[in-house]
């Protein structure tokens, strides 16, 4: 794809000449998928789909193992008044709470393999990123020697905004080899790009093809640290990447839009928005997640309503 060695002036010569966006187009097919509605016959499905693809997540740094088993035995059993909802996709903490999280989950836990609960790690530094590659490499080997079955890893924001595109590349790409364990599989990889430190659409296609072409699993909108963090428009404009990569390579990578998205509606736009441009495909866990913390209760309370005919009480579903 880049006709030769993979080098800082290839990278620059191939992400550089990728056509701009037309940023009104994509805010305009955004609003229009945001704006459909679905069936209320479909809406009991779109509720456990939602539930089925979080990633629940708390990246506090008052968390304490205490919390972690909390959150542990929600992603099990996320509501205790209905044994039919399903389990969530993954349970997403920083590196030292991978062990506490391991161990509540149990015989949930996926180990790495398909079913299950994954465990899911932010390393390399996260939210910032601002660390040498050593410690980030060193920050991913203990997630994986813990535990993790995902590194959510962040791109060095400065290094791509000052055109040091094989910097960020060769970064992603030891990173994704720290990935790797001990019987020779791999933990899966998103890629976080922290959009709102990008600036514009342009820089976000950009960051999404050198993601992809470095080996990430899955591209990430943001850490939730940083506002605006998952947007429609943005969302839309990385699964369009990801869609053209599929018709390229026939390879199929993940999107992960995270922070800002509380509520079931808002989710469902989601929804329709993945379903329209790479298809009902992508609705499955290893192809699609909702980094979310507060998401699943509305989840929960709107699934209530659909069985009870009446809203239930925000203490009808546990405080995260």
């Amino acid at each position: 794809m880049l006709d030769g060695p993979i080098t800082d002036a290839s990278l620059r010569r191939y992400l550089d000449g990728i056509p701009g966006v037309d940023a009104v187009g994509l805010e305009q097919r955004a609003a229009d998928l945001g704006s459909r509605s679905i069936k209320t016959t479909s809406k009991a499905w779109a509720l456990d789909t939602i539930i089925r693809l979080i990633d629940l997540t708390t990246l506090e740094g008052a968390d304490t193992p205490g919390k972690v088993r909390s959150l542990s035995a929600k992603a099990v059993t996320p509501d205790a008044s209905d044994r039919s909802t399903p389990q969530v996709a993954a349970v997403c903490v920083y590196g030292d709470m991978v062990p506490y999280a391991v161990e509540a989950l149990g015989a949930h836990h996926s180990v790495g393999g398909e079913g299950g609960i994954n465990v899911a790690a932010v390393a390399t530094a996260f939210p910032s990123g601002r660390a040498s590659l050593a410690v980030k490499l060193a920050d991913t080997a203990d997630a994986i020697d813990a535990g993790a079955d995902e590194i959510d890893m962040v791109i060095d924001r400065g290094a791509f905004l000052s055109g040091r595109y094989g910097q960020v590349y060769d970064e992603i790409v030891a990173v994704k080899e720290a990935c790797r364990r001990s019987d020779g599989s791999y933990a899966h990889l998103k890629v976080i790009l922290e959009t709102g430190e990008l600036n514009t659409y342009d820089n976000v296609r950009r960051a999404s093809w050198l993601s992809i072409l470095a080996g990430g699993d899955f591209i990430k909108t943001s850490t939730g640290k940083v506002s605006p963090a998952a947007t429609l428009p943005v969302t839309l404009l990385m699964l369009q990447v990801v869609r053209d990569w599929h018709l390229l390579t026939g390879e199929k990578v993940g999107v992960k839009p995270a922070g800002g998205i509380r509520s079931s509606k808002d989710a469902i736009k989601y929804l329709v928005t993945v379903a329209e441009t790479v298809g009902e495909e992508w609705l499955q866990p290893h192809l699609f997640r909702f980094g979310a913390s507060s998401l699943l209760n509305d989840v929960l309370l709107q699934r209530q309503k659909l069985t009870t005919g009446h809203y239930s009480g925000a203490d009808y579903v546990t405080i995260d």
